[in-house]
């Protein structure tokens, strides 16, 4: 009896040890890995601006955004490109969203404004309003962006600049994301290494390369591109639209490219642990292709590699697992110096941060399961519809 215990504890601390090694091997090779691709990635900041800046319709779909809407349209019209015209789609709004609109519109005459009293079927709402916003449009470029963004008065021209100079058709800009809580900030700085080491941003631009990216705040297209993917009718079901859309220009082969947008275009994305986890409902299940298995081995996924390596390592490790654990730290701390706006004591915060993703990414598969579908600005979408889109 005493042998096969002792045996077990062997194995035990065998398995423990090499799972130690391995993640201790990836995190080092994952962190330069990062450094190094957003290294590849260009400011916006320091590109030039354009002389001849060609056509742009700017298509905002809002939906109750009061909170936010003046702040983000005020930046909006007074950017430095006149060849533009703003299109804001309000889709079903009640609260004093149509009455902010009214009144910037006195103000800014290029502001123009749609309203959508009924959703059509088929279409999730904030979809439907960026395709109708296409729709009214006739300019060489489109930017579908969000009423929540904040924008540096030369952050567009600069992005069309690029965009005209490098022959792109399709260009997304990484935000600065920003909230008044220190706590929430280090959870947004281990979701953005999640998003990285998913989406590669710095590798969009190569053509041999299956990375896209596709970024909600900032999806620049040219029109001639968004017409051939077969514009959001394709998309017409699908929550995470932004990504959707770098990626069908990817499997077009158009060419598309990211800027880093530090300082020239933010987003307080959410203001709030509760929110955050209730704005997650509406996409978790989706970016798992609304598959349970996928949606689970995410989950385990982000508890063994993210929440609870270090830890476990701190915690009951030998001296030689433990000094991993400080090897993996110090990369942490490392990239979080580096790479602004972070602090370095977000990397204290990882293991956290990686409960709480977990946690939100598990709830909104349930409740999505539970409920048969997502809601989202009070419409109703069934899994079955949802899934047939997909």
């Amino acid at each position: 009896m005493n042998h096969i215990f002792s045996f077990t504890q062997n194995l035990i601390a065998m398995v423990f040890f090499y799972y130690s090694l391995a993640i201790c091997t990836i995190t080092v090779f994952l962190n330069f890995h990062l450094l190094i691709g957003f290294k590849k990635i260009k400011q916006l900041s320091k590109q030039p601006l354009i002389e001849e800046p060609p056509s742009l319709a700017i298509i905002i779909a809002v939906s109750n955004e009061e909170d936010d809407l003046e702040k983000a349209l005020q930046s909006i019209c007074n950017i430095n490109y006149q060849n533009c015209r703003v299109i804001v789609i309000n889709d079903r709004s009640t609260d004093r969203t149509a009455e902010i609109l009214v009144n910037f519109k006195l103000g800014y005459p290029q502001l123009n404004i749609l309203t959508i009293n009924t959703l059509p079927d088929g279409w999730l709402g904030k979809n439907n309003a960026l395709y109708q916003g296409y729709r009214n449009s006739t300019e060489e470029w489109l930017l579908f962006t969000d009423a929540d963004i904040v924008f540096h008065p030369d952050a567009i021209n600069r992005a069309l600049g690029y965009a005209v100079n490098n022959q792109l058709d399709h260009m997304t800009i990484l935000p600065d994301l920003v909230s008044g809580s220190a706590l929430l900030n280090s959870v947004f700085a281990t979701l953005c290494i999640m998003l990285m080491i998913d989406m590669k941003p710095w590798d969009a631009k190569n053509p041999k390369s299956k990375s896209s990216s596709g970024i909600g705040a900032f999806n620049l297209v040219r029109r001639s591109a968004y017409e051939k993917i077969g514009t959001h009718a394709k998309i017409r079901l699908r929550p995470d639209d932004d990504l959707q859309l770098g990626m069908k220009i990817k499997l077009a082969n158009l060419k598309q490219d990211v800027l880093a947008g530090k300082g020239y275009v933010c987003l307080e994305w959410y203001k709030s642990f509760r929110q955050l986890a209730n704005g997650v409902l509406k996409n978790s299940f989706a970016i798992a292709d609304y598959k349970l298995t996928t949606a689970i081995a995410n989950v385990l996924f982000i508890l063994i590699a993210i929440a609870l390596p270090m830890p476990v390592m701190f915690i009951f490790g030998t001296t030689t697992i433990r000094l991993m654990a400080a090897i993996m730290l110090f990369c942490h701390i490392t990239y979080m110096i580096i790479v602004p706006p972070n602090k370095w004591w977000y990397a204290l915060m990882i293991p956290f941060s990686g409960f709480f993703i977990a946690w939100i990414f598990l709830r909104a598969t349930a409740i999505t399961i539970v409920r048969g579908g997502i809601y989202w600005r009070e419409s109703f979408y069934s899994l079955k519809m949802l899934k047939e889109e997909n």
